[in-house]
């Protein structure tokens, strides 16, 4: 063999060598890419999750046990299964000032990985019905509106995240009282939720309930509620604290919500909510006609939105060393 055909044939062999190195680094950096991807941090999108509260302020009234709330829930469900999640209905026949009415929750879980499937849970909730007015047509873009439309969308940010524990998403129904706010004219969906809870003996795999309620308003302040679990409020706060979200502020304030009926039952629980709701002109927005898409806002979803998904990691571990 000729000096000229040795010294070609070991220069196609370098070349193939480094070939294959590329191919290798190249096969590499795809995966580790694709790594990434599949971890990438879960992000919230307000946007959508406005679009959300707009399909169902577009619905109208939601009220328990009417059409409007039975089509509130088929959109939830289409949502969500869009998503990639499977939806669990839980219904109930509540007994209420104007007789019997039927109702239901909806349920979503997202699994955690590996051996902390069988972990208690994280229930992230709200509820998706709107107060019966006959005076006036009311289809509560915040009251109701907003926290469906958070959970639809944290369905989807939280879909492809690496969960720790699994995390449950929960639509309560019957939430607003049918006449006024007393007795047990109120919180239905939450109550049947607990007790068929403590019935079936699974208080105990609830780690611990978070309850977003009325966060859509354009003018967003979130106080700590006086009744939630001081460690919940604490890791939500110091989240907020961390992303310079003006947002929540350290006042304090007692609301009466669906997070009661947890904490009566012994299950940590924290309400993430803004009742002080009006418009930009004065005009009093809770629980009248201007509870609509106009006092409203996406940034204030977002707000709670990147609070809650910072949080998350603290809320995971929560209880773990009690």
């Amino acid at each position: 063999m000729s000096v000229t055909r040795a010294s070609r044939r070991k220069d196609i062999q370098i070349s193939l060598s480094n070939m294959r190195k590329i191919l290798i680094s190249v096969v590499t950096i795809l995966l580790c890419a694709a790594c990434l991807q599949a971890v990438a941090p879960a992000k919230f999108d307000s946007n959508r999750a406005y679009e959300d509260m707009r399909q169902l302020v577009a619905i109208g009234p939601r009220v328990a046990g009417t059409p409007g709330a039975q089509a509130a829930r088929a959109y939830i469900t289409k949502q969500l299964q869009a998503a990639g999640l499977k939806v669990e209905e839980q219904p109930f026949d509540a007994t209420t000032p104007l007789g019997r009415v039927k109702m239901v929750n909806l349920r979503a879980m997202l699994p955690a990985t590996g051996a902390a499937q069988s972990a208690p849970r994280l229930v992230i909730g709200g509820h998706y019905d709107t107060k019966l007015f006959r005076e006036f047509t009311f289809v509560g873009a915040n009251d109701g509106g907003s926290s469906a439309a958070f959970l639809i969308e944290l369905g989807r940010a939280l879909k492809s995240r690496v969960n720790r524990v699994p995390i449950e998403l929960l639509f309560l129904d019957g939430e607003e009282a049918v006449g006024e706010w007393q007795g047990t004219d109120h919180t239905y969906g939450s109550r049947y939720y607990v007790e068929a809870a403590r019935k079936a003996g699974t208080l105990k795999d609830i780690r611990a309930f978070v309850l977003v309620d009325m966060i859509g308003d354009r003018d967003l302040v979130i106080k700590r509620e006086a009744s939630s679990t001081k460690a919940l409020t604490n890791a939500i706060w110091d989240a907020a604290q961390r992303l310079g979200r003006r947002e929540f502020v350290n006042e304090t304030t007692p609301i009466e919500d669906d997070h009661l009926e947890f904490l009566e039952a012994g299950v940590p629980a924290v309400d993430i909510i803004d009742l002080e709701y009006a418009t930009r002109t004065g005009e009093v927005a809770w629980h009248s006609k201007y509870d609509t898409l106009e006092n409203v806002a996406a940034g204030s979803l977002q707000a709670v939105g990147d609070v809650l998904l910072a949080a998350l990691p603290a809320l995971e571990a929560f209880g773990t060393r009690r």
